[in-house]
Protein backbone atom coordinates (compact mmCIF):
# COMPACT_ATOMS: atom_id res chain seq x y z
CA UNK A 1 0.00 0.00 0.00
CA UNK A 2 1.33 3.43 -0.95
CA UNK A 3 0.52 6.81 0.55
CA UNK A 4 3.65 8.70 -0.36
CA UNK A 5 6.26 8.66 -3.12
CA UNK A 6 5.51 5.72 -5.41
CA UNK A 7 8.32 3.36 -6.32
CA UNK A 8 8.90 0.74 -9.00
CA UNK A 9 7.80 0.43 -12.59
CA UNK A 10 4.11 0.70 -11.83
CA UNK A 11 4.59 4.20 -10.50
CA UNK A 12 6.93 5.49 -13.23
CA UNK A 13 4.98 8.32 -14.77
CA UNK A 14 7.59 8.66 -17.51
CA UNK A 15 6.67 5.29 -18.96
CA UNK A 16 3.15 4.70 -17.68
CA UNK A 17 -0.12 6.55 -17.58
CA UNK A 18 -3.45 6.06 -15.92
CA UNK A 19 -7.02 7.09 -16.49
CA UNK A 20 -10.17 7.84 -14.54
CA UNK A 21 -12.14 5.95 -17.16
CA UNK A 22 -13.49 2.53 -17.96
CA UNK A 23 -10.64 0.06 -18.39
CA UNK A 24 -9.68 -0.89 -21.88
CA UNK A 25 -10.06 2.62 -23.30
CA UNK A 26 -6.58 3.54 -24.47
CA UNK A 27 -4.92 6.86 -23.93
CA UNK A 28 -1.72 8.51 -24.94
CA UNK A 29 0.40 10.74 -22.77
CA UNK A 30 -0.72 14.36 -23.11
CA UNK A 31 -4.19 13.28 -24.24
CA UNK A 32 -5.67 11.78 -21.10
CA UNK A 33 -9.39 11.61 -20.55
CA UNK A 34 -10.20 13.62 -17.38
CA UNK A 35 -12.81 11.38 -15.83
CA UNK A 36 -13.50 9.15 -12.85
CA UNK A 37 -15.37 6.15 -14.23
CA UNK A 38 -15.27 3.30 -11.70
CA UNK A 39 -15.63 3.33 -7.93
CA UNK A 40 -16.99 1.41 -4.94
CA UNK A 41 -19.62 1.89 -2.25
CA UNK A 42 -19.28 -0.69 0.52
CA UNK A 43 -20.24 1.21 3.64
CA UNK A 44 -22.72 0.79 6.49
CA UNK A 45 -25.29 3.21 7.84
CA UNK A 46 -22.96 3.69 10.79
CA UNK A 47 -20.23 4.83 8.40
CA UNK A 48 -22.60 7.31 6.77
CA UNK A 49 -23.84 8.64 10.11
CA UNK A 50 -20.30 9.87 10.74
CA UNK A 51 -20.88 12.48 8.01
CA UNK A 52 -24.62 12.78 7.33
CA UNK A 53 -27.68 13.45 9.49
CA UNK A 54 -30.59 11.15 8.66
CA UNK A 55 -33.01 8.86 10.47
CA UNK A 56 -33.20 5.09 10.37
CA UNK A 57 -32.30 3.09 7.29
CA UNK A 58 -33.96 5.07 4.48
CA UNK A 59 -32.66 2.85 1.68
CA UNK A 60 -33.18 -0.51 3.35
CA UNK A 61 -30.28 -2.92 3.44
CA UNK A 62 -27.11 -1.47 1.92
CA UNK A 63 -25.51 -3.96 -0.44
CA UNK A 64 -21.73 -3.56 -0.85
CA UNK A 65 -20.69 -2.77 -4.41
CA UNK A 66 -17.14 -3.23 -5.63
CA UNK A 67 -17.34 -2.30 -9.31
CA UNK A 68 -19.75 0.57 -10.02
CA UNK A 69 -19.90 1.76 -13.63
CA UNK A 70 -21.54 4.81 -15.24
CA UNK A 71 -25.34 4.66 -15.82
CA UNK A 72 -25.81 2.39 -12.79
CA UNK A 73 -27.69 3.62 -9.70
CA UNK A 74 -25.56 4.88 -6.83
CA UNK A 75 -26.18 6.22 -3.31
CA UNK A 76 -26.15 10.01 -3.06
CA UNK A 77 -26.67 12.46 -0.18
CA UNK A 78 -28.56 15.73 -0.62
CA UNK A 79 -29.63 18.45 1.78
CA UNK A 80 -33.08 17.70 3.18
CA UNK A 81 -35.65 20.54 3.14
CA UNK A 82 -36.55 19.44 6.69
CA UNK A 83 -32.96 19.75 7.87
CA UNK A 84 -30.16 17.23 7.86
CA UNK A 85 -29.61 15.04 4.83
CA UNK A 86 -31.54 12.78 2.52
CA UNK A 87 -30.07 9.57 1.08
CA UNK A 88 -31.25 8.66 -2.40
CA UNK A 89 -30.42 6.32 -5.25
CA UNK A 90 -29.67 8.09 -8.51
CA UNK A 91 -28.49 7.21 -11.99
CA UNK A 92 -24.76 7.92 -12.33
CA UNK A 93 -24.74 10.13 -15.40
CA UNK A 94 -26.67 13.39 -15.17
CA UNK A 95 -29.72 13.78 -17.42
CA UNK A 96 -30.44 17.50 -17.97
CA UNK A 97 -34.08 18.54 -17.95
CA UNK A 98 -33.91 19.72 -21.58
CA UNK A 99 -32.67 16.36 -22.94
CA UNK A 100 -35.35 14.93 -25.23
CA UNK A 101 -33.56 12.13 -27.07
CA UNK A 102 -33.17 8.55 -25.80
CA UNK A 103 -30.84 7.92 -22.88
CA UNK A 104 -28.79 5.75 -25.23
CA UNK A 105 -27.91 8.89 -27.17
CA UNK A 106 -26.90 10.93 -24.11
CA UNK A 107 -23.16 11.73 -24.12
CA UNK A 108 -21.07 10.81 -21.08
CA UNK A 109 -22.26 12.98 -18.20
CA UNK A 110 -20.97 11.06 -15.19
CA UNK A 111 -18.28 13.72 -14.63
CA UNK A 112 -18.41 17.52 -14.71
CA UNK A 113 -15.22 19.52 -15.15
CA UNK A 114 -14.67 22.06 -12.37
CA UNK A 115 -13.45 24.66 -14.87
CA UNK A 116 -16.70 24.69 -16.86
CA UNK A 117 -19.35 23.31 -14.51
CA UNK A 118 -20.87 26.73 -13.82
CA UNK A 119 -21.32 27.57 -17.53
CA UNK A 120 -21.79 24.30 -19.40
CA UNK A 121 -25.48 23.88 -20.34
CA UNK A 122 -25.55 20.26 -19.18
CA UNK A 123 -24.55 21.14 -15.61
CA UNK A 124 -25.05 24.85 -14.91
CA UNK A 125 -28.63 24.63 -13.62
CA UNK A 126 -27.72 21.82 -11.23
CA UNK A 127 -24.59 23.70 -10.13
CA UNK A 128 -26.72 26.69 -9.16
CA UNK A 129 -29.49 24.83 -7.36
CA UNK A 130 -28.93 21.09 -6.91
CA UNK A 131 -25.71 20.08 -5.17
CA UNK A 132 -25.07 16.68 -3.63
CA UNK A 133 -22.35 14.55 -2.06
CA UNK A 134 -21.42 11.12 -3.37
CA UNK A 135 -19.91 8.87 -0.68
CA UNK A 136 -17.25 6.66 -2.27
CA UNK A 137 -15.37 3.95 -0.43
CA UNK A 138 -12.69 4.04 -3.11
CA UNK A 139 -11.94 4.63 -6.78
CA UNK A 140 -10.07 2.60 -9.39
CA UNK A 141 -7.28 3.88 -11.59
CA UNK A 142 -5.28 2.20 -14.33
CA UNK A 143 -1.61 2.52 -15.21
CA UNK A 144 -0.07 1.43 -18.49
CA UNK A 145 2.72 -1.08 -17.89
CA UNK A 146 4.49 -3.64 -20.06
CA UNK A 147 1.89 -6.27 -20.81
CA UNK A 148 -1.24 -4.19 -20.31
CA UNK A 149 -3.05 -2.03 -17.76
CA UNK A 150 -2.43 -2.36 -14.04
CA UNK A 151 -5.39 -1.38 -11.83
CA UNK A 152 -4.86 0.48 -8.56
CA UNK A 153 -7.42 1.10 -5.87
CA UNK A 154 -7.48 4.51 -4.14
CA UNK A 155 -9.05 4.90 -0.70
CA UNK A 156 -9.17 7.53 2.05
CA UNK A 157 -6.08 7.60 4.24
CA UNK A 158 -8.43 7.99 7.22
CA UNK A 159 -12.16 7.44 7.54
CA UNK A 160 -14.46 5.08 5.64
CA UNK A 161 -15.38 7.21 2.61
CA UNK A 162 -14.43 10.00 0.24
CA UNK A 163 -16.99 12.82 0.17
CA UNK A 164 -17.12 13.59 -3.55
CA UNK A 165 -18.71 16.86 -4.69
CA UNK A 166 -21.63 16.15 -6.99
CA UNK A 167 -24.62 17.63 -8.77
CA UNK A 168 -28.06 16.12 -9.27
CA UNK A 169 -31.09 16.60 -11.45
CA UNK A 170 -34.67 15.38 -11.61
CA UNK A 171 -36.28 15.45 -15.03
CA UNK A 172 -38.87 13.71 -17.20
CA UNK A 173 -37.50 10.37 -18.34
CA UNK A 174 -36.43 10.80 -21.99
CA UNK A 175 -37.76 7.35 -22.90
CA UNK A 176 -41.06 7.72 -21.03
CA UNK A 177 -42.18 11.28 -20.33
CA UNK A 178 -44.81 10.06 -17.86
CA UNK A 179 -41.99 9.10 -15.50
CA UNK A 180 -39.15 11.03 -13.88
CA UNK A 181 -35.48 10.14 -13.62
CA UNK A 182 -33.14 11.32 -10.88
CA UNK A 183 -29.49 11.45 -11.87
CA UNK A 184 -26.12 12.69 -10.66
CA UNK A 185 -22.57 13.51 -11.68
CA UNK A 186 -19.18 13.83 -9.96
CA UNK A 187 -17.22 17.09 -10.19
CA UNK A 188 -13.56 16.65 -11.13
CA UNK A 189 -10.59 18.99 -10.93
CA UNK A 190 -6.80 19.02 -11.28
CA UNK A 191 -4.91 16.24 -9.52
CA UNK A 192 -2.92 16.86 -6.36
CA UNK A 193 0.75 15.85 -6.27
CA UNK A 194 0.08 12.23 -5.26
CA UNK A 195 -2.63 11.56 -7.85
CA UNK A 196 -0.68 13.41 -10.56
CA UNK A 197 1.81 10.53 -10.54
CA UNK A 198 -1.01 8.52 -12.12
CA UNK A 199 -3.13 11.11 -13.89
CA UNK A 200 -3.75 14.84 -14.17
CA UNK A 201 -7.33 14.87 -12.83
CA UNK A 202 -9.19 13.73 -9.72
CA UNK A 203 -12.64 14.11 -8.08
CA UNK A 204 -13.30 17.17 -5.94
CA UNK A 205 -13.14 15.95 -2.34
CA UNK A 206 -15.08 17.64 0.45
CA UNK A 207 -14.84 17.25 4.23
CA UNK A 208 -17.15 17.80 7.20
CA UNK A 209 -16.26 21.50 7.31
CA UNK A 210 -16.95 22.25 3.63
CA UNK A 211 -19.80 19.85 2.90
CA UNK A 212 -22.57 22.09 4.26
CA UNK A 213 -21.35 25.08 2.26
CA UNK A 214 -21.21 23.00 -0.90
CA UNK A 215 -24.73 21.65 -0.45
CA UNK A 216 -26.24 25.05 0.34
CA UNK A 217 -24.45 26.83 -2.47
CA UNK A 218 -22.68 29.18 -0.08
CA UNK A 219 -19.36 27.76 -1.28
CA UNK A 220 -18.53 27.00 -4.88
CA UNK A 221 -15.47 27.84 -6.95
CA UNK A 222 -13.26 28.01 -3.86
CA UNK A 223 -13.89 24.28 -3.26
CA UNK A 224 -13.18 23.14 -6.82
CA UNK A 225 -9.49 22.48 -6.26
CA UNK A 226 -7.18 19.51 -5.70
CA UNK A 227 -7.40 17.69 -2.38
CA UNK A 228 -4.73 18.32 0.23
CA UNK A 229 -1.84 15.90 0.30
CA UNK A 230 -1.95 12.93 2.66
CA UNK A 231 -5.67 12.21 2.24
CA UNK A 232 -5.35 9.35 -0.24
CA UNK A 233 -3.60 5.98 -0.30
CA UNK A 234 -3.42 3.31 -2.99
CA UNK A 235 -2.68 -0.36 -3.55
CA UNK A 236 -2.51 -2.66 -6.55
CA UNK A 237 -5.46 -4.97 -7.23
CA UNK A 238 -6.11 -7.89 -9.58
CA UNK A 239 -6.39 -7.29 -13.30
CA UNK A 240 -9.79 -8.92 -13.14
CA UNK A 241 -11.00 -5.39 -12.42
CA UNK A 242 -10.09 -4.51 -16.02
CA UNK A 243 -13.26 -6.27 -17.14
CA UNK A 244 -16.24 -4.03 -16.35
CA UNK A 245 -18.47 -7.13 -16.40
CA UNK A 246 -16.47 -8.95 -13.72
CA UNK A 247 -18.46 -10.37 -10.80
CA UNK A 248 -19.07 -7.70 -8.16
CA UNK A 249 -17.25 -9.23 -5.19
CA UNK A 250 -14.90 -8.21 -2.34
CA UNK A 251 -11.84 -9.87 -3.86
CA UNK A 252 -11.70 -7.08 -6.45
CA UNK A 253 -10.31 -4.63 -3.89
CA UNK A 254 -7.92 -7.00 -2.11
CA UNK A 255 -4.27 -5.90 -2.25
CA UNK A 256 -2.01 -7.98 -4.48
CA UNK A 257 1.69 -7.87 -5.16
CA UNK A 258 2.97 -6.43 -8.40
CA UNK A 259 4.32 -9.85 -9.34
CA UNK A 260 0.91 -11.45 -8.79
CA UNK A 261 -0.90 -8.89 -10.91
CA UNK A 262 1.51 -9.36 -13.79
CA UNK A 263 0.73 -13.10 -13.75
CA UNK A 264 -3.08 -12.67 -13.85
Amino acid sequence: MHDGQPSGILHDVKTGSADWLRPGVGQTRGNRNPVCGRFTQQFSYSDLHAYFEFFGQPLGNLQPRYSICPTQDIIVATASPLGGHSLQRMRWGLVPSWWKKSLKELPSTFNARAETVAEKPTFRAAYRARRCVIPASGTYEWQDVPGGKQPWYFTPATGPVFLVAGLWEEAPHPDDRTKTITSTTMVITDANEFVSRYHDRMPVLLDRDTMAGWLSGALGDDLLKPAAEGLIKAHAVSRRVNNARVADEPSLIEPVSVQATLLD
